[in-house]
């Protein structure tokens, strides 16, 4: 692998030493570097286990370890030669702190498993985990061999009902209603051999729909009595830690979520590693706390209308859910998987990604671009990627070039690992470009969920339609779908490979870092961009910038003035506050820049006067208040004093008029203010009244 030390050491700022053997006879080397207080860096994860342990054995070593790989994602490439700068940009990433701590989810097992299945598959799983488990059976059938004579584990059979719950929390609930009782039963097989319609397995329940009713099983029971016909059915719940499922995802009732809870595990009987990760599921574990949530930015519910549901729609593990009562959504931490697919999808920024935050993402993503391009790297681009299915095909790639059978990772293609690739959207893409980034692609494998390539597709379409707006040239962003280096590499050489056109991007790179608040960081990257914006330096620059309707952050509101009666309603409801009223006469206000396109005010209209339109406007007027729809005020008829629109009142007169009700002197109060109208009532002689002390009283 070609390793131009001086060259990283001046991009890097410092000087560097190579050590080709650091893990065998130059590990003194790695000792003595532990034992001082500067961050080390290894430019090598092959041996980052027993590097580790190493550290862990040497006496005083207190410094921080840090493990990037140049060899695979940089060196091992047809283009090695030519990937000094990308190398310099992986170790600059490197030496960052780690993540801010974050409050972290805790559970609790005590390793109580519960096995589903037919009872010889779960026997036989059973005997595998027995020594470090405390194990349950479902009886799901007798399966090809049945129960074993000798009864190891007990077992529990019915009507399954209810499965939910996660690590150390699930709850099974069941009903049985089989005359055999399972806790009786001694296994004999004497009601096996004595039914004529062979209507009981081995699994020891009755067939009740090949039972004739002879009652010769009872007959056979004697004694032991496991067996009676009269017994009530029964409704049983129990919990287990654990949930190790052999009947396919097809039964009922199960987990059908892409994410399944942690604890919960099917098998098809041959993958011993899920075996192996439930032994190690007996204590207490946990997770950082993946999210932070708003609820005063949050789109979700206004006035009883449902309006943005985008995090309840992506969320692959089912955590979260609309809390009606409070009008906002629920997070289950111990059903989040930390994908942070709803924190990319949520257009408001009411949900927000915490470990790591955005800023320290923003940060990561500047140091590497910042650095390749002082170690005279061009043309960057930026490959998102899962650290784990993710990485792994990255490593195979990095392998196969180094074995002159792929081409491997272009020159300027710099990979970043997440923990998920649907973390990261719109609003960090786009400051990738402006930090200098030429082109920003996403690895989807097979372990994402579906939608998450639909939330993906649709934000990165906003993108780039923002980017082709402002004048930039070529395709920016693109998904990358490959299950196997092969595929990733030919998606690689035609996207990034030599001789393919490369996007234009801004001149010059953003300083501005990413923010906590999504908007904040997306207002402050659309401002570097239309800064620079190609076309805006003409004389014929546009307006306005429209935007693909499907998971666009950014738009304006159409009012239609024939149906809007100045209600308000669509103000109490807009939870960004691009809505406006005007305290001092009839008067709908709105500020584009706060608008988040939920939807909210278009729902919660009672004349369905509101559209949406998707868009980037390009002109002061985007963050300023201006006004929608007015109408004169209406005067009480009385008093004089203004208490509602003239367009209100004369659609409600006209609604009103033909109604029995509102006839006469009752339709005249509705021209009233509500004070006006209460004193008309009390004052008017041909009034019946109810109150047997006044002398107008009429019978």
């Amino acid at each position: 692998m070609p390793l131009q030390t001086q060259t990283l050491g001046r991009a890097l700022g410092e000087s560097l030493h190579e050590h080709s053997t650091l893990c065998r006879r130059e590990a003194g080397a790695f000792q003595r570097a532990v034992q001082g207080r500067e961050t080390v860096v290894v430019a090598c994860t092959q041996e980052q286990t027993l590097l580790s342990e190493l550290a862990e054995q040497t006496e005083g070593a207190v410094a921080p370890i840090r493990f990037v790989n140049i060899r695979e994602n940089a060196g091992w490439s047809r283009e090695g030669a030519q990937a000094t700068p990308k190398m310099a940009a992986l170790l600059a990433a490197a030496r960052l702190p780690e993540p801010e701590p974050v409050p972290t989810v805790t559970y609790k097992s005590a390793g109580k498993l519960l096995i589903l299945g037919p009872l010889d598959e779960a026997e036989r799983a059973a005997d595998l985990l027995a020594d470090t488990l405390q194990i349950t059976l479902w009886a799901d059938g007798p399966g090809q061999a049945g129960a074993r004579q000798t009864r190891r584990y007990p077992v529990l059979a019915g009507k399954l009902e209810r499965l939910q719950g996660w690590l150390g929390e699930f709850e099974v609930g069941w009903s049985s209603s089989n005359p055999i009782d399972l806790d009786l039963c001694t296994r004999c097989n004497a009601c096996v051999a004595a039914c004529p319609e062979q209507a009981i397995g081995l699994d020891y329940q009755i067939d009740l729909q090949r039972c004739t009713g002879h009652r010769d099983c009872v007959k056979a029971c004697g004694a032991a009595g496991a067996i009676d016909f009269a017994r009530e059915p029964q409704a049983h719940s129990e919990r287990f830690d654990l949930v190790l499922d052999l009947r396919g995802p097809q039964a009922s009732p199960t987990f059908l979520q892409h994410a399944l809870p942690q604890g919960y595990f099917r098998w098809d009987g041959r993958d011993l590693q899920t075996l192996l990760q439930l032994r190690g599921l007996v204590g207490e574990f946990e997770k950082p706390r993946f999210f932070q949530y708003k609820a005063k930015l949050c789109a979700h519910s206004r006035n009883d209308k449902t309006g943005c549901q985008a995090c309840i729609d992506i969320c692959s593990a089912e955590a979260i859910s609309s809390d009606k009562s409070r009008q906002q959504i629920v997070v289950n931490p111990k059903l989040c998987v930390g994908c942070g697919a709803c924190t990319t999808a949520c257009p408001s920024g009411a949900l927000t990604y915490a470990y790591p935050r955005a800023g320290e993402q923003g940060e990561k993503i500047r140091t590497l671009l910042s650095t390749y391009q002082a170690a005279g790297g061009r043309d960057a681009a930026l490959l998102l990627h899962s650290q784990g299915q993710g990485q792994r095909l990255l490593d195979e790639l990095g392998r196969g070039a180094q074995l002159q059978l792929m081409q491997g990772l272009p020159a300027r293609v710099i990979p970043m690992a997440l923990w998920h690739t649907a973390s990261l959207g719109l609003e960090v893409w786009l400051s990738a470009v402006a930090y200098g980034a030429r082109q920003v692609l996403v690895l989807l494998t097979e372990e994402e969920a579906p939608q998450y390539a639909q939330a993906l597709g649709e934000q990165m379409a906003v993108a780039q339609a923002l980017l082709e707006g402002l004048g930039y040239s070529g395709v920016h962003f693109e998904l990358l779908k490959a299950s196997h280096p092969q595929a990733l590499d030919a998606e690689l050489q035609r996207i990034a490979g030599r001789g393919v056109a490369v996007p234009q991007g801004p001149g010059v790179a953003a300083r501005h870092a990413v923010q906590a608040e999504k908007r904040s960081t997306l207002e402050l990257t659309l401002d570097h961009l239309v800064a620079h914006a190609p076309a805006l330096q003409s004389t014929a620059r546009p307006e306005a910038i429209a935007l693909p309707a499907a998971g666009s952050p950014l738009g304006t509101l159409r009012v239609d003035t024939d149906r809007c009666t100045l209600c308000m309603s669509c103000v109490s409801a807009c939870p960004a506050s691009a809505l406006q009223d005007n305290p001092q006469q009839p008067e709908l206000k709105f500020i584009e820049k706060n608008c988040v396109q939920c939807g909210l005010c278009a729902k919660t209209c009672p004349e369905q006067a509101i559209t949406l339109q998707a868009r980037l406007l390009l002109t002061p007027e985007r963050g300023q208040a201006r006004r929608l729809h007015h109408s004169p005020p209406y005067a009480c008829v009385r008093c004089g004093k203004p208490f509602g629109t003239l367009k209100a009142i004369e659609a409600m007169l006209g609604r009103l008029s033909g109604h029995s009700m509102f006839q006469g002197a009752a339709l005249e109060r509705l021209k009233m203010c509500g004070d006006c109208r209460v004193v008309d009532i009390f004052t008017a002689e041909n009034e019946v009244r109810i109150n047997p002390g006044d002398p107008r009283s009429k019978a």
